[in-house]
């Protein structure tokens, strides 16, 4: 039967998309610049300052000015953007060569801007997205879960997606035939585990927890006066008993780690004991080496139980009773980190896995949140049944589809569920339509048709449908819900005071937490932290629990800044941020206690603060074994200044210590970079900015001196600006808001749009900061302008 579904599915999937996808001209035009004294102004400081250099026979940076210094700016707008983009960050003229003064960089930008905006406004250019864009793995998480109220972790499901220009829903326009197999296949489980029908046996999952996390204290979500463990969110498929097992970690000699004396756990439904076991030490036995104990192999075998268990979401947990902590006198602060059996072994048992097999004895789907979004519909007698299904599919597609479904639509999902339910009954039947319209491209995809008989390369607003996907998976990387599809469809989504009420709504709801761990965690490169792992001779004191709360505290700390609607510049000078006890003894902040997050107020002689003062930032910016200013460096004029660096030329040496090195410094070994002529022109921007973060060691710990030597903190930024540490970086920072404020507009419209921001974009980009200035850069003032802009609002066709 599995075989015949799969195929079923298969032909329904070839057959919708052979037969295709069913489905005023200006969106808000870009103001241009403030008048300026004279339109001859930049022709006269360039012609003064850089053609020396940009020009035919040097063409330095591949950018020759002196060929186009005369014409109209309009005729050469990508040149003249980046060459904006480089004096706005007074990147040009260089440090040490001739510059103009301050009013007459302003004078000139403004010329150039005002010229470049005139043409935009003439000709606008909204730029192409692609016409077929998959939902990458987050977006069809959430799309689930809006779709059915199921929450799926879909990373064991479905492949990873790419990253581009920093984001992972820019290049999403394929779907090979082996990833096509993997989201049939997903479908085939979420419809299964969304209706409620048994297999053919019991099944099961094993969650093992981090290796590396510490359980000697209290685990935040488990209840208080316990250590240890983990909670899981597991959703059951049926009102049936299920097998919970539990094992414990255990070193590499197989035995059971910190198992000293005997330790209470208890096994917890809902927050409901539902168990509680005793583990034991057990006894040494004779003629076996302390190497190897076989009385330790079956020392967790008894911790097994059945329970039952109702169908749909519920949070398993697992913990051992805490026992009173006695203070121990030591001359240092103990480590925090117990997990390494060498260095820092564990000081009592811990939780390595647990599995859930089931279920056995089942009773019935019972009556799940899942089943009340998916069954809107019940059938009263064996003639209403297909009735019923109709209106299931019409409802479901509706809103899996984002738009109006007609019978022709339904015609092929009813097909399937007819043959299905003849055999094996109405839900079996839904669940096979439900498979269909989960592989179908209309659900898989978004999809963006040019209208019919328009001309190529002529600019044109996208549809109210059109629109409503686009804002949905911006703000909530997931469907529209039935408030913004009914406005999209009564053709109203597009008037402005609609809009931005919807935008309004949305940034409000939960929904929108995912431009916090989506959007920001992808710009800010918190997605990097699972993947770092500090050498642990150097840094014996990093786990898993230190670095989950570095993850926390900048997700905490943007989201207060997106829920309160504070000013965008507030994400580098603000004086809170969010700790647990763990992270405050890391940062050496006291009278934090327990593990719960709080928000507290910093002092102003403090090291904590805004984003470039977050461990998170500082640890994937590092070396394992040492910090990185060029990392660190680039990162600032990336993602903060946005005047990224070019990449590195090939066969350029590495460092030639890219360890420890306890005679020189690294400020004194990055100088061999910048000897080279070569390398000195990349290195002598990025350098001087990560070194004014030198102060924070490679896990963000703050230092004043690296074995005996005192660090110099002192950087500088691309305008030539001179400062000590992080203070005079956040300071020089803030003396031109409008660099950051403009790099985090297009990190925005870059994820808004899913494509990377051009040249053509860079008034749209203009607009978008200069009418959030008006409103002190509030983060609303900027998520509505992206969603005001022409490239969201509008798109070239072919």
């Amino acid at each position: 039967m599995h075989n015949t579904r799969s195929a079923s599915i298969g032909c329904c999937l070839a057959v919708l998309a052979a037969g295709g996808f069913m489905f005023g001209l200006e969106a808000r035009q870009p103001p241009v610049s403030p008048p300026v004294p004279s339109s001859d102004t930049h022709r006269e400081v360039i012609s003064r300052y850089c053609i020396s250099c940009h020009n035919g026979r040097l063409k330095t940076g591949g950018l020759a000015l002196d060929t186009f210094v005369a014409a109209d700016v309009a005729q050469n707008p990508e040149a003249w953007e980046k060459a904006i983009r480089k004096m706005r960050a007074r990147q040009m003229p260089p440090v040490g060569l001739p510059r103009p003064d301050e009013a007459t960089y302003q004078a000139t930008i403004a010329s150039l801007e005002q010229s470049l905006d005139r043409a935009a406004a003439a000709h606008p250019n909204p730029g192409r997205t692609d016409t077929l864009r998959r939902l990458n793995r987050t977006e069809y998480r959430n799309a689930i879960r809006d779709l059915l109220a199921l929450d799926v972790d879909v990373a064991s499901l479905l492949p990873a997606d790419e990253s581009s220009y920093g984001f992972d829903n820019v290049t999403v326009a394929d779907l090979s035939p082996t990833s096509l197999d993997r989201y049939v296949a997903a479908a085939e489980k979420i419809s299964r585990l969304a209706v409620g029908r048994p297999g053919r046996s019991p099944g099961g999952d094993t969650i093992r927890i981090q290796p590396d996390l510490t359980q000697e204290e209290h685990l935040e979500g488990l209840p208080v006066g316990t250590r240890g463990g983990a909670v899981i969110r597991y959703t059951f498929p049926l009102d049936a008993e299920y097998e919970i097992q539990i094992r414990l970690a255990r070193d590499r000699n197989e035995h059971v780690e910190g198992l000293t004396e005997p330790h209470e756990m208890e096994l917890l439904l809902d927050r409901e004991r539902v168990q509680l076991f005793t583990v034991t030490p057990p006894e040494r036995q004779e003629g076996f080496s302390e190497d190897y104990q076989p009385s330790h192999d079956n020392i967790d075998r008894h911790l097994t139980v059945r329970v039952p268990v109702k169908a749909g979401p519920h949070a398993l947990g697992v913990a051992f009773l805490k026992n009173p902590t006695a203070l121990i006198e030591t001359a240092r602060q103990p480590y925090q980190a117990h997990f390494n059996f060498y260095r820092h072994p564990r000081i009592q048992p811990a939780v390595y896995a647990i599995s859930i097999i089931g279920p056995y004895a089942p009773k019935g789907p019972g009556e799940t949140p899942t089943r009340k979004r998916l069954f809107v519909s019940q059938p009263s007698s064996p003639a209403d049944q297909e009735p019923a299904a109709r209106r299931i599919l019409a409802t479901l597609m509706r809103r899996a589809y984002r738009r109006p479904v007609t019978d022709a639509d339904i015609a092929g999902p009813l097909a399937l569920y007819k043959q299905v339910q003849a055999e094996d009954g109405f839900d079996a039947g839904i669940e096979m339509a439900l498979s269909a319209v989960l592989v179908s491209p209309e659900f898989l995809f978004r999809v963006e048709q040019d209208p019919a008989d328009i001309a190529p390369e002529t600019p044109y607003r996208i549809s109210d449908l059109e629109l409503a996907s686009r804002l949905s998976f911006f703000l909530w990387s997931s469907i529209p819900d039935d408030d913004l599809l009914d406005l999209a469809i009564a053709g109203k989504l597009k008037e402005p005071a609609v809009l931005e009420r919807q935008v309004r709504r949305m940034l409000a709801d939960s929904r929108s937490e995912s431009l916090v761990n989506n959007f920001a965690s992808q710009w800010l490169h918190l997605r990097n932290l699972d993947s770092i792992t500090p050498d642990m001779r150097l840094f014996p004191d990093f786990d898993d629990n230190l670095r989950q709360a570095f993850r926390q505290e900048t997700e905490l700390f943007f989201d207060s800044i997106l829920r309160e609607d504070r000013s965008a510049l507030d994400l580098l000078r603000a004086n809170y941020t969010f700790v647990n006890e763990r992270l405050a003894k890391h940062y050496g902040i006291p009278n934090v206690y327990g593990s719960r997050f709080r928000r507290i107020t910093l002092d102003e002689d403090g090291h904590r603060g805004g984003l470039l003062r977050h461990g998170s930032i500082l640890t994937v910016t590092s070396y394992a074994t040492r910090t990185s200013p060029v990392i660190r460096g680039k990162w600032v004029l990336d993602n903060i200044i946005g005047v990224p660096p070019p990449p590195p030329l090939p066969d350029v040496p590495a460092l030639k210590d890219n360890t420890v090195d306890g005679n020189l410094t690294v400020r004194k070994r990055l100088a061999e970079h910048r000897t080279n002529p070569v390398c000195a022109s990349c290195h002598n921007i990025m350098d001087p900015v990560g070194l004014s973060l030198e102060k924070f060691d490679a896990i963000g710990r703050w230092r004043e001196a690296e074995a005996g030597t005192p660090i110099d903190g002192s950087g500088g930024l691309p305008d030539g600006s001179k400062f000590a540490d992080v203070d005079g970086l956040e300071r020089g920072l803030m003396n031109r808001p409008e660099l950051f404020v403009g790099t985090f507009a297009e990190k925005l419209l870059t994820y808004a749009t899913g494509r990377g921001v051009e040249y053509y974009d860079a008034p749209a980009i203009r607009t978008i900061v200069r009418e959030a200035r008006a409103k002190d850069f509030r983060v609303s003032s900027l998520v509505l302008g992206v969603v005001q802009s022409q490239p969201f609002q509008m798109r070239k066709s072919r």
